[in-house]
C-alpha cells in the first residue's frame, strides 16, 4: 500500500494526541479551578473554530494545490501557539490560547485525509487499514497516561500534548509532497454538489452524530471518577472502545464490499443511540459500560469509515479538500461544539441524564438517514490514479 508507514505514522501520533486531549484535558482544566460550564466551553473551542477554519484551509488547498505545505505550516504554528497554555492562568487567557492554537490545528486532519485517499488511489477501500494506527495511538496513550495520572500530577498533561504536537509535525515532513501535480482539474461547482439529493441529509446526520458525543467526550471521565471508578479504569474503558474501533477498521473493506454505504451509516447511527442509552441508564454496572464501549465500533468506527467512502465518491478532484472540510466543520466542528457546550451548561443539573439526550440526537439522525440519505450520485472516475510507490 502507498507510503503505508509514513501515512500510518501521522495517524498514530495525531490520535495519540487526542488520546490525551479528549479524556484528560478536562481533568487538567478542573484541576486548574475552572467550573463545569467553563470546562464545557473550553473543551468545545477546538470544535467551534473547526466550524469555519477547515473550510478556509480546504478552499486554499484546493485552489493552490499546496495541500501538504498547508498541513505542515498549520501543525507548526499550532505547536508554537500551544505553549501559551503554560501561562494561561485565567479563563479568558486559556480561551485566547485555545482559539489561536485550534485555528491552525484545524488545517491538519481534513486535508491529510485527502492526501491519504489520493495516495491509496484505487485501493481507497483500504483506508481503514491506515487509519487503524490512529486508534492504536489513542489506545496506548489513554491507557498509559491513565495509569500515570493515578500517581502523577495532572499538570503533566499539557507537556505530553506539546511533545505529541512536535512529533506530528515531524511525521508530516516524512510524507512526499505530491499535491501540486494534482492541483486543479475542475469540476462541477461545489454548490451544485451540495444540492444533490441526500447530500444535505448526510451533513445533518454527521452534525447530529457528533453532537450526540458531546457528553461523552467532555464528561465521561469526570462522570466515571465521580461515580467512584479510578482514572486508570476510566482510561481502560476509553481504550476498550478504541480496540473495538480497530476491529471494525480491519474489517471495513469487507463490509464496504458487502453492504451499501447508506446501510452502514444507518446502522451506525442506531447503534450509537443504543450506546448512549446504556451509559445513561446502566453506568453503575461495569459490564454494561464495557458493552457500551464496544459500540464505539459503530458510533465512530463504521460511521467514520463509511463517511470517508461517501465523501470520496461524492466530492471529486478539486473539490476533495472542501468536501472533507465540510464534514470536519459541520460534524466534528459544529456538532461537537454544540454537544460539548450544551453538556457543559447543563451537566451540574442533569449529570448522566445528558446521555439520554445524546441517544435522542443519534436516533433522530438515524430517522433522517432512513428517510433521506442516498448513495453518492457521483462515482469516482473510472481512471483512478495508480497508488504512489511505497
Amino acid at each position: 500500500m502507498p507510503y503505508y508507514w509514513r501515512l500510518s505514522g501521522f495517524y498514530l501520533c495525531y490520535f495519540a494526541l487526542l488520546g490525551v486531549l479528549v479524556p484528560y484535558w478536562s481533568l487538567y482544566l478542573k484541576e486548574g479551578g475552572f467550573s463545569a460550564a467553563e470546562i464545557g466551553l473550553l473543551m468545545a473551542l477546538p470544535q467551534i473554530t473547526k466550524i469555519g477554519a477547515p473550510n478556509l484551509w480546504g478552499w486554499l488547498a484546493d485552489a493552490t494545490g499546496q495541500r501538504l505545505r498547508i498541513i505542515r505550516a498549520g501543525n507548526l504554528l499550532a505547536a508554537l501557539l500551544f505553549t501559551g497554555v503554560f501561562f494561561a492562568d485565567t479563563f479568558w487567557r486559556m480561551f485566547a490560547v485555545l482559539v489561536a492554537f485550534s485555528f491552525f490545528w484545524n488545517a491538519v486532519l481534513a486535508q491529510f485525509e485527502v492526501i491519504t485517499l489520493s495516495a491509496l488511489g484505487r485501493h481507497s477501500d483500504r483506508y481503514g487499514l491506515v487509519r487503524l494506527w490512529g486508534s492504536v495511538g489513542f489506545i496506548v496513550t489513554v491507557v498509559v497516561l491513565g495509569r500515570v495520572l493515578d500517581s502523577a500530577p495532572v499538570s503533566l498533561v499539557p507537556w505530553v500534548l506539546l511533545g505529541l504536537l512536535w512529533a506530528i509535525w515531524l511525521c508530516t515532513l516524512s510524507v512526499p509532497d505530491q499535491s501540486a501535480a494534482q492541483a486543479a482539474t475542475q469540476r462541477e461547482p461545489l454548490l451544485a454538489v451540495l444540492r444533490r439529493p441526500g447530500v444535505p441529509i448526510f451533513f445533518l446526520c454527521a452534525f447530529l452524530m457528533q453532537a450526540s458525543h458531546g457528553p461523552y467526550y467532555t464528561f465521561y471521565t469526570i462522570h466515571l471518577v465521580d461515580m467512584g471508578f479510578s482514572r486508570a479504569l476510566a482510561g481502560q474503558l476509553w481504550a476498550w472502545g478504541v480496540v473495538a474501533e480497530v476491529g471494525v477498521f480491519l474489517l471495513m473493506h469487507r463490509l464496504l464490499a458487502r453492504f451499501s454505504l447508506v446501510a452502514l451509516i444507518r446502522a451506525s447511527l442506531l447503534l450509537a443511540a443504543l450506546r448512549w442509552l446504556m451509559i445513561g441508564t446502566l453506568a453503575e454496572y461495569l459490564p454494561a459500560l464495557v458493552l457500551a464501549q464496544l459500540l464505539h465500533a459503530a458510533s465512530f468506527g463504521s460511521f467514520h469509515a463509511a463517511a470517508m467512502a461517501w465523501l470520496h465518491r461524492s466530492f471529486r478532484g478539486g473539490q476533495a479538500g472542501q468536501g472533507q472540510a465540510l464534514y470536519s466543520s459541520l460534524g466534528f466542528g459544529a456538532g461537537w461544539a454544540v454537544g460539548a457546550t450544551l453538556a457543559g451548561l447543563h451537566w451540574d443539573e442533569l449529570g448522566g441524564v445528558s446521555f439520554l439526550l445524546a441517544a435522542a440526537a443519534a436516533l433522530l439522525a438515524a430517522v433522517l438517514a432512513w428517510c433521506g440519505l442516498r448513495e453518492p450520485a457521483a462515482q469516482r472516475a473510472s481512471v483512478e490514479r495508480e497508488p504512489l510507490e511505497t
